[in-house]
């Protein structure tokens, strides 16, 4: 096991070049939110947006766009069942989202194999939320290399087949490697696994985390530190140790760390943790 802490990251932080500009920071697809839970594709395409994403667009549906539009201009927007616009702009992605508030209906099952159909095999995908259920539900196998499971334990339970109480690192890493795939694990000091490595702890997070959202709020944060570094596994080490360290630092003075709280704090934590790499 790897204990990640602030020490151990402070050289690895990525920090933007003078000649540097919107596309050097990815393309970054989210493919999140029906219409009932529209929170969670804004809650992921904001937290990808303020932790340095290039450029964001989120493919929900129709009914979240006023809600989007008035919340984050940033963000572009896609009918998440216009399924000539999603194929284009899987091809252009650098970085997919996929799962948070998107439901387990047929029509979320129909909008997760059109992705796993179509997203380019050299694109880092983040699977999350409704999408795991789906996957356990349905038994798809997930081919794609470079994918990214961000399960909370019950997730992981179906996943895996692993009973919460028996998620120890070692039954963890035996379904990882049978997986082919990163699985951030979600919980007290978040473990990170990929196949056939040591897995990583993160020394970083709090109850206060314990609320709707902030699960959404991590998948934005990993695709878009993914998206600044060269390392697939790195990136996740970086946004998964961010999403917390930020948490931390509101939970020092607030009880509960609200996840838009959390989002717009982004931008001033990674500044700070910058900071250390330019001593």
């Amino acid at each position: 096991m790897l204990k990640i802490n602030q020490d151990g990251l402070n050289d690895l932080w990525p920090v933007r070049s003078n000649d540097s500009h919107k596309g050097s920071y990815g393309r970054i697809l989210i493919v999140a939110g029906n219409d009932q839970y529209g929170g969670a594709g804004i809650l992921s395409s904001s937290a990808a947006v303020y932790a340095g994403g290039g450029l964001v667009t989120l493919a929900t549906d129709k009914s979240n766009f006023t809600a989007v539009r008035s919340t984050l201009a940033e963000v572009m927007l896609l009918d998440f069942l216009d399924f000539d616009a999603l194929k284009a702009a899987l091809k252009k992605s650098t970085g997919v989202v996929i799962g948070p508030g998107l439901g387990t209906n047929a029509t979320s099952l129909k909008i997760l194999k059109f992705v796993l159909d179509h997203v380019q095999p050299q694109t880092p995908l983040v699977i999350d939320g409704s999408t795991i259920d789906l996957i356990a539900t349905h038994q798809i196998q997930v081919d794609h290399p470079q994918t990214i499971f961000t399960p909370h334990q019950m997730e992981w339970q179906r996943l895996s087949g692993i009973k919460i109480a028996d998620q120890a690192p070692t039954l963890n890493q035996r379904a990882v490697d049978h997986l082919k795939a990163i699985v951030v694990l979600k919980h007290y000091e978040t473990e990170i696994y990929a196949p056939h490595t040591d897995f990583r702890q993160i020394m970083a997070g709090n109850p206060g985390m314990a609320t709707g959202g902030s699960g959404d709020a991590l998948t934005g944060v990993i695709i878009a530190l993914v998206n600044q570094v060269d390392s697939l596994a790195l990136g996740v080490t970086l946004g998964t140790f961010l999403h917390s360290y930020t948490a931390d630092q509101i939970y020092q003075k607030e009880a509960v760390v609200l996840p838009h709280r959390l989002i717009r704090r982004l931008p001033f934590t990674l500044k700070q943790l910058q900071k250390n790499k330019l001593l």
